[in-house]
């Protein structure tokens, strides 16, 4: 059965990953699964990941036998997109957390798309 909103599904499997207390989780692949994995790596979110052809396997990061992920929302949903230009772009958790943009220039964490002077599609806030 398809999934109807790929970002979402990556989403709760990390958070029902978390919850279970295991130590990864699969993912079907796709080139903006696999970004939004490569910026929670970069963001300490997550231990690492690797692509397996039709899947990537995201290995949960711990601190002290809790989550390293507090909490996280999908912003942009199918019934309701949302788009923020530059000045728009929200600081997650007083800078504690980091928003997950979709850009003319790729997917991009917030501070990034800042700093490249661009807006677009806010996918997810991760704290």
């Amino acid at each position: 059965m398809p999934v109807l909103d790929p970002v979402a599904d990556m989403l709760t499997r990390i958070r029902n990953g978390h919850q279970a207390l295991l130590s990864s989780v699969d993912i079907p692949q796709s080139k903006v699964k696999s970004a939004i994995a490569e910026i929670l790596k970069q963001e300490g979110f997550i231990q690492d990941y690797q692509d397996q052809g039709e899947n990537i396997r995201i290995r949960l990061k711990y601190i002290k036998g809790k989550p390293a992920i507090n909490g996280l929302t999908k912003i942009s949903k199918g019934s309701r997109r949302k788009y923020v230009k530059l000045g728009e772009i929200p600081d997650v958790n007083n800078g504690l957390g980091v928003c997950i943009l979709s850009t003319s220039h790729g997917i991009m964490e917030g501070k990034q798309a800042r700093n490249d002077s661009v807006g677009g599609e806010l996918i997810c806030e991760i704290w």
